[in-house]
Order: C-alpha cells, then sequence, then structure tokens
C-alpha cells in the first residue's frame, strides 16, 4: 500500500507543534494513530525540516501525557504532565467506554458518557488556554441522541457544544452524527461530522468474495427515514438501488416513555435474490435492526451485510449469535472508534473496520493547516477499490 495514499504531500507550515492527548478509554486507538504520524513524518522529504517553524517536527510519539487522577470520594482532577505552550492540540475522547472504573468510596463505579465528557473538560481545564489550537476528535458524539425538543425536555448536545467552546475548543470532530444539524447551536466554530463509508466498502469487499456490484445484484437499506442519507451515499456511489423501512407506531398509547413500534413496514423495489446492505450511525440494542433483517428475508432476499459506525450492543451478542446461526445476517460491520469487547471482536459475523489511519490523516492535515475536504468526501478511494474488487486485485 505504498501509493498516493500512504502518505499525503503536504507542503504549508504546521500550525504548531503537534500534541495529542487520548483520554482514558480511547488510549488503544490513540496509540494507533499516533504510530501513523510517526511514520509518515519520519518519511516525509521537507528542506525545511531544520527551521524553527518544524520544531519538534519529528518525533518519536506525539501522545502527551496526561491523566486524570481521582481522590477516594470519586471526585478528580486533570493534570497534563509536560507543556502544552503553543502546541495544536487535538483530544481524543470515547464517551461509550463503559469498561473503564474507578473508585468510589470503596466500590468499583463504571464510568458513564457523562464521566468521559466531565474528564475531557477537565484535562482542557488543565491546558490553561496555552495551547495554540484545541482539537477534540469525538468519534460518538456526547448526547447526540438528544439533538432536538419535542416536549419540555433538556437539549443536552447543543449545550455541550456550547461549553466545549466557551472553553476554547476551536474545532470539534465527530463520526456520522445523529443529526448534523446540531452544530447550528456553535456557527461560528468548526465542526466536522465524517462518514466511514469508505472503511465499510473495504471491510465487506477485503472480507467478502464473490459479490456483484450491481443494481441486480445488490440493494442498499435504510432501517429508517432518519438515515435515509446515508443509504442514499453508499448506493449512488455503487451505483446500487435503495429502499427505507419506517416504523409504523402505536400513537394511542406510550410504553417506556415512547409509541411502541407495531411493524416495520418496506419501501422500495423488490430484494428478492439480492445481497443487502443495511447501513445505519448505530447498533443500540440491535433489536430493530434485526427485525429489518428478518423482514428482508421475509421478502427472500440473499445475504445480508451491516454496516453501522457504533456497535453499542447494549444488550450482548446472543440474538446477533442466534440470528448469524439462522441465516438472517452474515456480517456485521462496525469501527473501532468506540470500545468493543474482547467477544465482539472474536465472532465469525463480525468484521472491524479500524479508523484510526483515517483520523491520522485528519490531524496530520488539520495541523498543516490544508484543507480535509477530499478525506470527507471518499468517491474517488471508493471507485478505486471496486475497480480492484472487479478486477479480483484485492
Amino acid at each position: 500500500m505504498a501509493n498516493r495514499e500512504e502518505k499525503r504531500n503536504l507542503e504549508t507550515i504546521p500550525v504548531g507543534s503537534l500534541g495529542i492527548i487520548s483520554l482514558p478509554g480511547c488510549k488503544p486507538l490513540g496509540e494507533k494513530v499516533d504510530q501513523y504520524l510517526v511514520k509518515w513524518r519520519a518519511e516525509r522529504e521537507s528542506e525545511h525540516k531544520e527551521s524553527l517553524a518544524f520544531a519538534g517536527y519529528q518525533r518519536d510519539s506525539y501522545l502527551l501525557d496526561a491523566k486524570v487522577p481521582r481522590f477516594g470520594s470519586g471526585e478528580a482532577k486533570g493534570q497534563i504532565l509536560e507543556s502544552v505552550r503553543g502546541t495544536d492540540l487535538y483530544l481524543l475522547v470515547d464517551v461509550l467506554n463503559y469498561s473503564m472504573t474507578y473508585s468510589l468510596c470503596g466500590n468499583e463505579n463504571h464510568m458513564s458518557p457523562d464521566d468521559h465528557y466531565q474528564d475531557l473538560k477537565r484535562i482542557i481545564a488543565a491546558v490553561g488556554g496555552k495551547a495554540r489550537r484545541i482539537t477534540v476528535i469525538m468519534p460518538f458524539l456526547y448526547e447526540s441522541r438528544q439533538h432536538k425538543r419535542t416536549s419540555r425536555e433538556s437539549l443536552d448536545c447543543a449545550l455541550a457544544l456550547q461549553e466545549l467552546v466557551s472553553m476554547g475548543v476551536d474545532n470539534i470532530i465527530t463520526f456520522d452524527a445523529h443529526d448534523p444539524r446540531v452544530q447550528n447551536a456553535i456557527p461560528l466554530h468548526g465542526f466536522e461530522t465524517v462518514q466511514p463509508a469508505y472503511q465499510f466498502i473495504k471491510g465487506l469487499l477485503r472480507n467478502v468474495k464473490d459479490l456483484q456490484l450491481d443494481s441486480n445484484h445488490m440493494m442498499v437499506i435504510s432501517p429508517d427515514e432518519g438515515g435515509m442519507g446515508r443509504a442514499i451515499y453508499v448506493a449512488n456511489v455503487l451505483g446500487l438501488d435503495m429502499g427505507m423501512f419506517y416504523k409504523r407506531r402505536d400513537y394511542t398509547r406510550i410504553v417506556n416513555g415512547r409509541n411502541p413500534i407495531v411493524a416495520h413496514e418496506f419501501l422500495g423495489t423488490s430484494v428478492e435474490g439480492k445481497d443487502m446492505i443495511i447501513i445505519d450511525d448505530m447498533i443500540s440494542s440491535g433489536e430493530s435492526m434485526l427485525e429489518v433483517a428478518a423482514a428482508l428475508k421475509e421478502r427472500k432476499a440473499n445475504k445480508i451485510f451491516v454496516f453501522s459506525t457504533f456497535g453499542l450492543f447494549t444488550n450482548g451478542l446472543d440474538k446477533f449469535d442466534k440470528a448469524y446461526e439462522n441465516g438472517i445476517i452474515d456480517k456485521v460491520l462496525t469501527t473501532n472508534l468506540i470500545y468493543q469487547t474482547p467477544e465482539l471482536l472474536q465472532r465469525e459475523w463480525y468484521i472491524n473496520c479500524d479508523m484510526s489511519k483515517y483520523i491520522a490523516y485528519i490531524i496530520d492535515t488539520l495541523n498543516h493547516d490544508s484543507s480535509i475536504s477530499d478525506l470527507l468526501n471518499p468517491n474517488e478511494r471508493i471507485q478505486n477499490i471496486v475497480a480492484k474488487y472487479k478486477k479480483g486485485e484485492l
């Protein structure tokens, strides 16, 4: 893979010396990102390497030493153990890593998204305004499911974005935001929501043989009306048809705070004999995803592949194991942007899409103050990998 994709040709002067802080719970991802950056910068030729503007450009690691120790009461503080003065700082945080624990008056407490978000603010506070620029890379946007108000309720996502900006954060980079319109809360600041469509397609083509990528043999399905944009994009770049489900709800009663779903109704052409790609932003419990897959199987669909940026699997993996055994799903692809359990990584129906290289590209490019628009629209790379697959070169 030593093609043009491997290392970007960046000619501009860096904004500042690059620094990355991986918050607890995002360490493995941060280490992978760091390895790519160290490798590319060691290889990159630049006649300005010795100049002041490139001071600290090539290092053994760009990860800065920071921690969030806790007192016995469960309270905490952010500490940065080396200088951040004048750095272009990138903070990586996974608010969904429930595997992290801390001691609370002798009890072991699992960290909630609120705890992770609070730790992020502690590290920003520890920077004390000394960094040249702060970019928060928060793959799963904190509280992104609470993005609009339906009754008398809090607007948590908008509040969090405004809070980060008021603390001096310049840019927020997230992946597949539940509703990108939440960026209206901070209209004068950088907010990018990145789609991992290329990594999903690459993951599928590398792991599944003999797929026929045309509209007679394959379809893209949105499991609800909210995810239409995602499905339309993937269908268009691959030249496939698409269909969608909508949830028919019983509005006469409320169960667990919401109107219960009566049925998943399908809109679209015949799926008979075709392979399906179901794409969504997250698998929470996964129930509606599996109901959609079962509904497609009833309509005589062939293989079923599930693409989802965030695999939360909040009710465990048993239902997915059963669905796989019963031939309802063939593969599930999610990213390593959030915590993955060791059990998930060992499942034969699971394909892990590694996003660390992509994040490294984004950090490298932004540190040079160059445009990332080609990274945000991966159409060209998707066409290249599809062409390779069709020639049998993958």
